[in-house]
Order: structure tokens, then C-alpha cells, then sequence
């Protein structure tokens, strides 16, 4: 069964700086001296996501952010929406990977869930960029494929951890996507509001993963079968 995502949330979510490494430009500049523009422009396209948000500049200033001419983006991206759809498949793509590795760890399914829930928010919290545009209107998934498919592997990942613990009799009644469904919803609440920064405790990274820990914690408990 082909599963679609749900959520597509506005793009308001200012970067948690201590946690995200970004390179300089002059990182850039040598990744496209050794052949690699495409990178290159991605990583040029974060840099000004974090300045000015998915909307804020055009692939004019790409090509600028990057050292090179201003038709040379052309030869990778047809235009700035293919950019920030290849953002946000790169997004999608390490997000599965996130979730992914916590989830491999040993321990019950319920167990697996609830730190594949925490690694989200820590995603969120290391890549703020692809973050916002992973689920920014400025990405039209039906016209960009790739994006769309990297999309649809996060949410099914998920979705077999929810279905794993629903068959181990370990979550009650709803059916997997719909618990699935829920789980997505509040893990990615908690890391939209770490990273508005609208937590009213201090908010530090510790800080905020101890709390989606619990949150996760709570949401599974609820959850599970009785």
C-alpha cells in the first residue's frame, strides 16, 4: 500500500544555531572548483534558507552564494523550485535515515517507536533548513517526484515501526496508519515549537530531547494496548 505523508505545515520555524553546522562559503566554492555544483548550490540554497527563509531569495543569489555565473545553477535546477525540492528530498532522505538507525537499536517494538520519536525532533533540531522545507508549501510534491517518493519512505518507515507493535499486541484499536498518523502529528509539533523557540523552559538541545522523550513516552503509553 502507497502511503502519503499528511502534514504540510507553514515554514516559520526560525534555525536552532547550536545545533546545526553549516559550511562557509568557501567550502562551497571549493565543492564546486572539484566538480561538484550541484552540492554546491544546495548547500548555498541552506545558507540563505537559514537568513531569509524558503521564499526569501531567488537562484540568482545561489549562483552568487556559490562563486559562480548565474546560469551555471541552470545546468542542475531548472528553476528555484527544483532547488528546494532537492532540499527537501535530501531532507526526507536523512530523516529516514534518523529514524532508521534509532529504530535498529535493540529493544521491544513499542521500545523502537518511542526513540525513532525522539530522533525526529533531534533532526529537526540539527537540520532546521531542510526542516522547513521538507514541509514548506514552496515544494510542490506532484511536480517534483523525487521529493514527493523520499516523502512517502519517511512516513512508511513510521508506519512499519506502528504496524511492528500493533502486531506484538503492544498498541490497541486504531489502525496502524491512524496511530501512525498520530504519533507524525506530535512528534513533529514538538519540533516545530523547539525550534520557534516556544518552549518556556530554557531550551536547550538536552532539554528539549529529554522533553520529546517524555511527550513520546506519554503518547505511546497512550497508546498501548490494554
Amino acid at each position: 500500500m502507497r502511503i502519503v505523508p499528511m502534514l504540510t505545515l507553514p515554514t516559520c520555524f526560525p534555525p536552532v544555531d547550536p545545533v546545526n553546522i553549516r559550511p562557509d562559503n568557501e567550502s562551497m566554492k571549493a565543492a564546486y572548483h572539484h566538480g561538484d555544483l550541484r552540492a554546491a548550490l544546495i548547500r548555498a540554497g541552506l545558507e540563505l534558507i537559514r537568513e531569509r527563509g524558503p521564499a526569501g531569495f531567488a537562484l540568482r543569489e545561489v549562483a552568487r552564494r556559490s562563486g559562480v555565473s548565474h546560469t551555471a545553477p541552470y545546468r542542475h535546477f531548472r528553476d528555484k523550485a527544483a532547488l528546494t525540492a532537492a532540499i527537501a528530498q535530501e531532507g526526507f532522505t536523512q530523516l529516514s535515515k534518523a529514524l532508521g538507525r534509532a529504530a535498529s537499536e535493540a529493544g521491544s517494538p513499542v521500545q523502537r517507536l518511542k526513540r525513532a520519536g525522539v530522533a525526529y525532533v533531534d533532526f529537526a533540531l540539527r537540520r532546521p533548513e531542510h526542516f522547513k522545507v521538507m514541509f514548506s508549501t514552496e515544494v510542490d510534491r506532484a511536480a517534483h517526484p523525487d521529493a514527493r517518493a523520499a516523502a512517502e519512505r519517511a512516513f512508511q518507515g513510521l508506519l512499519e515501526l506502528v504496524t511492528a507493535a500493533h502486531n506484538a499486541g503492544m498498541l490497541r484499536g486504531n489502525y496502524p496508519l491512524t496511530s501512525a498518523r498520530v504519533a507524525w502529528s506530535m512528534v513533529h509539533g514538538v519540533a516545530a515549537l523547539a525550534i520557534e523557540r516556544q518552549f518556556t523552559f530554557r531550551g536547550s538541545r538536552r532539554e528539549i530531547l529529554a522533553f520529546a522523550k517524555r511527550a513520546t513516552a506519554a503518547l505511546i503509553d497512550g497508546l498501548a494496548a490494554r
